[in-house]
């Protein structure tokens, strides 16, 4: 690396020598036309002051004097460039005998640039020699392979030759199966025609039948038709018989009428409701006893021997079942619209009127009758969940006994604290010249307030306790407010010790019950002493206010209109209403 250096700086020290010989040889070219150009202008000038040519002379002189100058830089780069010049080629010599000190080892490297090719030829030859006799091995495991195919090939043209001849036998086998198939085929498919043909000759029968019915229900239709004209006519003619009634009594015709109308539409409404009760009865009934036919026929193979009531009387629970299902369809079936009372209608005198509560009075009377009915059929052998009115929200809650314990722990703990303050056993936080007066930890945020809850959230904050005393602390959770704990929880893991200026973080979820603000605090004990945290929960409320406290017009022309805007803002998160 050193000589190859060398040789480097050689070349490049030869190509400045040269660079700077040409640039020599140019700046004494280009000094030589300098001095010709002088010379030149020297005998113009000459020629110029005999001629008496003032102005030519003086612009001659301007000339001669810029060819000095650019003559004399000629020189000075000359002498620069020579300096150079002598410079670099006492380098290049330099370079050289320090270069002929290396000679010996120049030798020795070329010596040994000789031995490492040689080196390299052996190792080639040595590859060779092995390549040749992995190829050998290749050759051999060629010819191998070659062999093992030859005879698979063999023993698969054997077994080919025997697949050929089993199918060649079994297609014989199927063909002789298929001409049985086909026989049998062609018998169904003759058997499928004649019934086919007796399939149309009954649609055809039918098609005829079909067409005397049509011929008779037109009768029919026809005679209905005329059944419904003549029973409109009457219809109209009582219409007409009932407003000359109400005329002479002097009722509100258009009223009475109406109300008529619309009690007709709902007798049509409790008949339909009615079959449509019938029928969902019948359904829920029908498909209790299918799903419970196979329960029942596995009881009557396990146990044949019947269930006996205490009062005597034999209890099946299908029929307990299918009351219950029934009794709550019908609880849970939209009741039917009802025409205004008869006790308001009674008071006007009109005749229609007195109808339709006697026909109320009987349907009612039916009515109790079914319900009185149905109850003594619902009426279940042991009482149960079904019998009793339950409100979940009074529902108290078991509570697990380790949260029990961890409250009885907590109380003890918060009975014994004010004994150590009381007996001093609280540390001090003191400092040279200097004792810590306050609360040891602060808060970020120092309030945990939730804002604008909706009842059914949940809500989670993560506050960070940092310890603002000036030596180690710790910190542990005592508990909350008593009225906290039903819809706030805190989850904090104790960080041990804790250095000036360390920060810790718990988190509080809150998840209302009821729309009504909380306040409280979760406390904490420190090494200093007890701490607590506020918090705050507040409802959604309406924050209405104006931009204007004053409406200023200023002074008027009698006669002006002046306007002014005000903007009333609700920046509360409740909507409401004003005048």
């Amino acid at each position: 690396r050193n000589l190859q250096l060398l040789d480097d700086l050689v070349m490049e020290k030869e190509l400045a020598v040269q660079t700077t010989s040409d640039m020599l040889s140019a700046c004494r070219l280009r000094s030589k036309m300098l001095a010709k150009q002088l010379d030149h202008v020297d005998m113009e000038i000459e020629r110029e002051e005999e001629a008496g040519n003032v102005a030519a002379v003086s612009r001659l002189q301007a000339m001669s004097s810029r060819l000095c100058t650019e003559l004399e830089r000629e020189k000075e780069q000359e002498l620069r460039l020579a300096l150079t010049q002598k410079q670099s080629l006492l380098e290049l010599w330099q370079i050289e005998s320090e270069q002929g000190k290396y000679n010996t080892l120049r030798e020795q490297l070329q010596k040994d640039e000789e031995e490492l090719q040689m080196q390299y030829q052996e190792e080639r030859e040595v590859r060779i020699w092995k390549e040749k006799i992995t190829a050998l091995q290749a050759e051999g495991t060629r010819r191998t392979r070659e062999k093992r195919e030859e005879e698979a090939q063999k023993k698969c043209k054997e077994r080919n030759k025997k697949l050929l001849e089993d199918a060649r036998r079994n297609h014989e086998k199927a063909v002789c199966f298929l001409r049985q198939s086909m026989a049998r085929i062609h018998e169904k498919n003759a058997k499928e025609e004649v019934k086919a043909q007796e399939h149309m000759e009954r649609r055809i029968q039918a098609v005829l039948s079909l067409k005397t019915s049509i011929t008779s229900n037109r009768e029919r239709l026809q005679t209905l038709q005329t059944l419904n004209k003549a029973k409109a006519l009457e219809a109209k003619k009582e219409e007409m018989k009932m407003r000359e009634a109400i005329l002479a009594e002097g009722g509100n015709v258009i009223r009475e009428m109406f109300l008529h109308k619309r009690q007709q539409e709902n007798e049509k409404k409790k008949e339909a409701f009615r079959e449509l009760q019938k029928s969902r009865k019948m359904e829920i009934v029908s498909r209790i006893l299918r799903e419970r036919a196979p329960i029942h026929k596995q009881r009557k193979s396990q146990s044949p021997a019947k269930a006996i009531k205490p009062r005597g009387k034999l209890v099946d629970p299908l029929v307990q079942i299918i009351f219950s299902c029934i009794f709550k369809t019908c609880a849970l079936a939209p009741q039917p619209w009802h025409s205004p009372s008869a006790s308001s209608l009674a008071g006007e005198g009109s005749a229609p009127l007195g109808e339709s509560s006697e026909s109320r009075a009987q349907d009612g009377e039916s009515s109790d009758e079914d319900t009185e009915r149905d109850k003594t059929l619902l009426v279940p052998e042991f009482p149960g969940l079904w019998s009793r009115e339950c409100d979940l929200h009074k529902v108290p809650k078991a509570e697990d006994p380790t949260r029990l314990a961890i409250r009885a722990m907590r109380k003890q703990m918060a009975e014994k604290k004010p004994e150590a303050l009381q007996t001093g056993i609280l540390h001090k936080q003191t400092v040279p010249g200097q004792e810590h007066k306050g609360c040891a930890f602060h808060s970020k945020p120092s309030c945990i307030h939730f804002k604008d809850f909706d009842v059914g959230q949940t809500y989670k904050k993560k506050i960070i306790l940092t310890n603002a005393s000036y030596t180690v602390n710790y910190c542990r959770l005592v508990g909350m407010s008593e009225w906290l704990k039903d819809s706030i929880s805190v989850h904090f893991d104790p960080p041990g010790k804790m250095s000036s200026g360390m920060s810790c973080e718990f988190l509080v979820t809150f998840k209302p019950m009821i729309n009504e603000g909380l306040e409280g605090a979760v406390m904490f004990m420190a090494q200093t002493g007890p701490f607590s945290v506020p918090l705050k929960c507040t409802v959604k409320t309406c924050i209405l206010a104006l931009d204007k406290e004053l409406i200023d017009f200023g002074s008027l022309v009698v006669g002006e209109t002046i306007s002014r805007p005000i903007s009333l803002t609700n920046s509360g998160a409740l909507g409401a209403t004003f005048k």
